[in-house]
């Protein structure tokens, strides 16, 4: 039989008051049940809130330090922890071994930097405009922040929001994906291990509907951060700000490379394939589309589905070039995406459908994909598709190139591949997205350094990570003081 775990809930681990629990599946072995988590209600959500509320006074009073303390703490807590994490992590969410290893050291790094932070990020002093005058600046938390994060980076994305509203002295109500729910708590358990008082942190499994809405419209909730598809943001910016909440929330993606005529070929179908297929392209920031001068355009192609051919499908656990899609939802939908292009008329080149194979058969598989002679207003070069399917499109010259790049409504990541400056530069300066990368993937981010979209991938508010990720938890004031 599966454990069943619970809700973390003013200090302790309760059952829902519903009495009803899901499954969580491996997505790699679908007979196997990684654990059941409570099916919890609007009133297990509500009693989180009114948790956090409670213990909000004492937590913004303890001093800086005092915080960072315990989110140092947290980081060794994982740090001690990081290969059964990783193990959960994979478990769960399916992506190989080695790159949930990675998520992890990222969670552990994020909570280390905040703790450095929590110590002096406090407000500035300023000059006053006459004698016997002092003025000053001082930045407060916000109170309670509602966190709803998604099941693709369990435990980084949601480790670059709770540190730095903890950090600030802010109270956390938190709704992990219902998808990959296990590392989530296990990160709970080290913030507990480290001493976080009762209430702080409060961490509830369940459906979008039922925990997801009051943690995102309770009138104790004084800040909303969502990371997930547009469409669930869209409908989570409009509830939360009804009552004037503030509100974050990071979206979808369609990223992204222009291929120059001056790159080398190998480097950017290599830059390219690593972007698309890395994490079975279950990343906001994936490549979804190469811009490809057409004068290197067979070459590339070429190219890239050699890359795609050369990627060796399986379970995470053992390390596989490419693991599964997370659930079968996730599988049929990028299925569908595959079909929509061929009917488009798109060129299939390599991939495309479920690998065949006994050692396939019980999970979410779905081969690298890449469609050749994509047109710019093809669904498969509009839409947000979140698996490994790379559509490549032609291009005449550089400036059709950045054109075509920004003809989305999505604003994320985007990546040029160029020998030449000048047009490194024009990208970087012309680019309608939050992220530009010059010579490199789309994915991966430093934790040190803001990150958020433009256009349908955020909400274009706060950004998150480095310094400005404490900006969204912290309200200033301004002191005047006349001696």
């Amino acid at each position: 039989m599966p454990e069943t775990y619970k809700n973390y809930i003013d200090g302790e681990w309760v059952a829902s008051e519903t009495g009803e629990t899901f499954e969580v599946i491996n997505p790699a072995a679908t007979d196997e049940v990684v654990g059941e988590f409570q099916a919890s209600s609007s009133a297990d959500a509500e009693e989180a809130i009114e948790a956090a509320d409670a213990a909000s006074e004492d937590w913004a009073n303890t001093p800086g330090p005092a915080r960072g303390e315990i989110l140092r703490e947290t980081a060794k807590n994982l740090e001690a922890r990081k290969d059964e994490l990783a193990k959960t992590l994979t478990e769960e969410e399916g992506k190989p071994l080695s790159s949930a290893t990675g998520e992890v050291q990222r969670a552990i790094d994020i909570f280390y930097y905040y703790a450095g932070k929590a110590v002096d990020y406090r407000g500035t002093v300023k000059n006053a405009s006459g004698e016997n005058k002092k003025l000053r600046t001082v930045r407060e938390p916000v109170g309670v922040a509602g966190l709803i994060t998604p099941w693709n980076y369990p435990i980084a994305i949601p480790a670059w929001k709770i540190a730095p509203a903890l950090a600030t002295g802010n109270t956390i109500a938190w709704k992990p994906a219902s998808a990959a729910p296990n590392v989530a708590r296990k990160l709970t358990e080290c913030l507990e291990d480290a001493g976080l008082p009762d209430g702080v942190l409060n961490y509830v499994t369940g459906s979008g509907s039922e925990v997801g809405t009051p943690v995102n419209t309770h009138e104790k909730v004084d800040l909303v951060s969502f990371t997930g598809s547009s469409e669930v943001g869209h409908m989570v910016y409009d509830a939360a700000t009804d009552d004037m909440k503030r509100v974050q929330t990071e979206m979808g993606g369609k990223n992204p490379t222009v291929v120059s005529d001056s790159a080398d070929v190998e480097e950017a179908a290599e830059i390219c394939a690593n972007g698309a297929f890395g994490g079975t392209g279950q990343a906001c920031t994936a490549c979804s589309r190469a811009i490809v001068h057409e004068d290197l355009y067979d070459e590339f192609v070429e190219a890239v589905v050699e890359e795609a051919e050369s990627i060796e499908l399986g379970p995470g656990l053992e390390d596989a070039g490419m693991a599964p899609h997370v659930t079968e939802s996730e599988l049929e939908g990028t299925l569908d995406y595959i079909e929509v292009a061929e009917n488009e008329g798109a060129e299939l080149v390599a991939g495309g459908g479920v690998p065949e194979g006994e050692e396939y058969e019980d999970g979410y598989y779905v081969e690298p994909t890449v469609f050749a002679d994509v047109e710019r207003d093809m669904r498969i070069a509009q839409e947000e598709v979140f698996g490994p399917v790379l559509a490549v499109i032609p291009v005449s010259d550089f400036e059709e190139g950045v054109d075509v790049a920004n003809d989305v409504d999505y604003g994320l990541s985007a990546s040029v591949v160029t020998d030449d400056l000048s047009e490194a530069n024009e990208f970087i300066d012309n680019s309608e997205s939050g992220v530009v990368k010059v010579n490199e993937k789309t994915t991966g981010l430093e934790y040190n350094v803001p990150f958020g979209g433009f256009k349908d991938s955020s909400s274009e508010t706060w950004r998150e990570q480095g310094d400005e990720g404490l900006e969204f938890y912290t309200i200033s004031r301004t002191i005047y003081v006349n001696y």
